[in-house]
């Protein structure tokens, strides 16, 4: 029998995987040893590989914010140095680390790879200083060099919301007696690129070419073109998520470990039909337990780099405006046109709901749902 090599980064330590790096030169000054070395304690070459890559990939996010922190700033000269103030408050990276030690244990890695690349943004403009000496001025100065940079206001919204979040949790965990300089600061409305829904005939295009080609990618776009689903909540379904023998197929929309939802209204059942059914029966084929391996493991679900490649490809055959998302803009539009009911809509497209009152009973049953979705079902 052929022995397998060990995965990347591993080695076999009396039938135990090891993971094992060396840590880069120039971020030696941060540890005590020149490799880091950790059981993964595990004989299993499979689980083995996706811890590796786990590990591998939490460990190149640390080092890009350490990176970062140590990019020379412009106008360095104008810092006060942490050292004179003599505060015995965290500074900025540590206090990131104890907030994602305590909100990031049930998050997955998009969460922390979040909050990292936002503390990074500040770290590497203004300084990793301790939290009581950054003020309401360095505030103001990330937010026009990120204005600078060409960000639009959604997306400095997101690294200020983040980031006031981080503040606020340490400042309050602690009861350090300091104020946090990134709330009330102006964030300039607008300037952000509206998605736009894909129009119905640009998606006729899409669902025939996606039944041409028949790949994974591709019966990822078909599977969302016709149910609304976010990318994500598609690219981290398992096959059991799907049924197919009943009296009306259904995709059941339900959190994972590997994949949270977005809203508690997002937990759902949506009827299938037209490509959307089509995609899920090529998946019912599948031997894989989970629809999308190349995306989704028992650890994570990465709809980023789903997103990326799926928008690039939707742009070669739709409009360059058009991405994955559109798909759900237009399902909502498509919906409209028949006159669905608004809170059958807002059920099946998993939208928090508008009034108490949709919170009573149960909602509306697959059989319904699926009369309207057929009404909607492209030729």
């Amino acid at each position: 029998m052929k022995t397998l090599k060990p995965p990347r980064y591993t080695y076999l330590k009396q039938d135990i995987y090891y993971f094992t790096r060396a840590v880069p030169v120039d971020l030696r000054q941060h540890y005590a040893r020149s490799r880091i070395i950790k059981s993964l304690r595990t004989k299993s070459h499979t689980q083995a590989k996706i811890a590796s890559n786990h590990l591998s990939t939490k460990l190149e996010a640390y080092w890009f914010t350490l990176r970062l922190s140590e990019i020379d700033v412009p106008r360095g000269d104008l810092l006060v140095d942490a050292s004179q103030l003599n505060s015995n408050l965290p500074t900025i990276t540590e206090a990131l680390d104890q907030y994602l030690q305590v909100k990031g244990r049930e998050k997955d890695q998009s969460f922390a790879r979040g909050a990292r690349r936002n503390i990074g943004y500040l770290a590497a403009y203004v300084g990793s200083k301790s939290l009581d000496q950054y003020t309401t001025s360095d505030a103001a100065k990330l937010r026009d060099h990120l204005l600078e940079k060409g960000l639009q206001s959604t997306s400095l919204q997101r690294i200020f919301g983040s980031i006031k979040a981080i503040l606020n949790f340490v400042i309050n965990e602690n009861g350090y007696d300091c104020k946090n300089p990134f709330t009330g600061i102006y964030i300039p409305s607008g300037g952000g690129v509206k998605r736009r829904p894909i129009p119905v005939n640009e998606i006729r295009v899409l669902q025939q070419t996606c039944m041409d080609v028949d790949d994974d990618i591709r019966r990822l776009v078909a599977l969302i073109s016709d149910t609304g689903m976010r990318l994500a909540e598609a690219a981290g379904l398992r096959k059991t998520d799907i049924t197919l023998d009943g009296e009306v197929p259904y995709v059941y929309i339900r959190p994972h470990n590997h994949r949270r939802l977005k809203t508690e209204s997002s937990k759902r059942k949506i009827p299938l039909v037209g490509c959307s059914l089509w995609a899920a029966n090529q998946l019912a084929n599948q031997t894989d337990e989970y629809c999308f391996p190349r995306y989704t493991n028992h650890l994570t679900c990465n709809s980023n780099s789903a997103s990326a490649t799926i928008n690039k490809w939707i742009k070669t055959i739709a409009n360059d405006r058009a991405v994955a998302h559109g798909f759900r803009h237009s399902f909502r539009d498509r919906l409209r046109k028949v006159q669905a009911p608004t809170d059958m809509i807002d059920q099946l497209g998993g939208w928090s709901h508008k009034s108490v009152g949709q919170n009573y009973g149960d909602g509306y049953d697959l059989n319904t749902m699926h009369k309207w979705l057929k009404e909607i079902e492209l030729g």
